[in-house]
């Protein structure tokens, strides 16, 4: 037969006292004496307690236990993410339930349900590409649910969020591409409804402005991110009469795509035909074709912050103010790992 888990009683019945000295014991309140806490701490460890979370919830009316919904654990962005935000939840005693959209709108909003159903004290959420109603982000601050929103945020006011500066990152790319002489630049963005999107073509524009060139809109192709869809952005790019002699991809894995599209044309990567792309993944260090450089947007630090953000409205929940919205922008930076692209 199975062993049965010790009880707060069954504490409280070998030391001769009672469950609430046992339980202000264990909280290490002030009230209690360090040998009364040292013996119920001994015991503890010696009958493998465990506290019943359920309990616990019940009693403090939280489930320590914080939502995380985003597009897809396999891209390396979004997993670096999560080893932050799990860092600083754990820390605080909180777990962390993780939940994929894989860029569905309807699962999105399933997830969050199932979310709501497990009664998550908060969440944070990187929005599906698809996302294209807000209504069920909506649904979460009606229900005052904290939330903080990380890397891809919704287009709406009074909201939470840390993501990175995608148009200081889009400026340092392109100087990067006219420094090295190209002209014709092409752009393979994101969907137009994301403001990551929106923020890479005011940086694309901008640099021509700033170094009084011509910007010619037909070189920015907005697409859904798949390997088709950059296919037939690469396609549309290479049949224009200004042929593109550099490319900015809206993130490593469409670089990639952007990559093979071009080698199956025969053509020589970065010399035929130059990669630039965002995100800095680990994968670039073993791609025989990599881009010449990527813009880092420091995911492990936007997950640490945007967590540490949560936690914090999670507190101020408690004392009842939570009135005030944070909102962080880190820095990109560009990095060009091999010095021959210099």
């Amino acid at each position: 037969m199975p062993l049965k888990p010790t009880t707060m009683k069954e504490l409280a019945g070998k030391l001769n006292t009672s469950i609430s000295t046992i339980s202000r014991a264990l909280s290490d309140q002030p009230n209690i004496s360090q040998a009364t806490k040292l013996k119920v701490r001994q015991l503890v460890k010696e009958l493998n307690y465990l506290p019943d979370q359920r309990a616990i919830s019940f009693k403090q009316k939280k489930t320590f236990t914080i939502g995380v919904v985003l597009p897809d654990l396999w891209e390396s962005f979004f997993s670096e993410a999560i080893s932050g935000i799990e860092e600083m939840a754990n820390a605080a005693g909180y777990m962390v339930l993780i939940g994929q959209s894989h860029d569905d709108e309807e699962k999105e909003r399933n997830i969050l349900t199932m979310m709501r159903t497990h009664r998550v004290d908060g969440l944070l959420i990187s929005i599906s590409r698809n996302t294209a109603s807000y209504e069920h982000f909506e649904a979460l601050r009606k229900r005052e649910i904290p939330v903080v929103y990380f890397d891809r945020i919704p287009k709406m006011n009074n909201i939470h969020y840390i993501a990175c500066n995608m148009e200081s990152g889009t400026l340092q790319a392109m100087k990067f591409l006219l420094k090295k002489g190209h002209r014709a630049i092409g752009l393979i963005n994101g969907p137009d409804r994301l403001v990551a999107s929106e923020e890479r073509k005011q940086g694309y524009i901008k640099a021509f402005l700033k170094h009084r060139l011509k910007f010619d809109p037909s070189l920015v192709i907005p697409c859904d991110l798949t390997q088709a869809g950059t296919h037939a952005a690469m396609q549309q790019l290479l049949s224009q009469k200004r042929k593109p002699t550099a490319i900015l991809a809206f993130n490593d894995y469409v670089a990639m795509d952007a990559i093979q599209y071009a080698r199956s044309l025969k053509m020589k990567i970065n010399r035929d035909i130059t990669f630039v792309s965002y995100a800095n993944s680990p994968m670039n260090d073993y791609m025989e074709f990599p881009p010449v450089a990527s813009v880092e947007q420091y995911p492990y630090r936007q997950g640490q912050k945007a967590a540490g953000i949560l936690l914090e409205l999670l507190n101020r929940k408690e004392r009842g103010n939570n009135s005030s919205f944070r909102q962080i922008i880190l820095e990109s930076q560009l990095v060009i790992p091999d010095s021959r692209f210099q």
